[in-house]
C-alpha cells in the first residue's frame, strides 16, 4: 500500500471528527474502537449526512468565488 503522507492523516482526522459530530447529532452512539454492532441503517444515515454536509460546503465555497 502506498504511503499517503501527512495531508491524508490530517484529512482523516477531520473526517473522524466530522463522523463523530454527525453521529452525535443523529443520536447514534459510536465507539472509538469497535462499531460492529452499528446497524446498516445508522451507518448509512451517518455517511449520507456527511456527504450532504461536504457538498453543501463545496457549493457555498464555489458560490463565493
Amino acid at each position: 500500500m502506498a504511503n499517503r503522507g501527512s495531508s491524508s492523516t490530517r484529512s482523516s482526522g477531520a473526517f473522524d471528527q466530522m463522523k463523530y459530530e454527525v453521529a452525535n447529532e443523529l443520536g447514534v452512539t459510536l465507539n472509538q474502537d469497535y462499531n460492529g454492532d452499528l446497524s446498516s441503517r445508522d451507518a448509512g444515515r451517518i455517511g449520507g449526512t456527511i456527504v450532504k454536509k461536504v457538498f453543501a460546503e463545496f457549493r457555498n465555497k464555489n458560490q463565493q468565488q
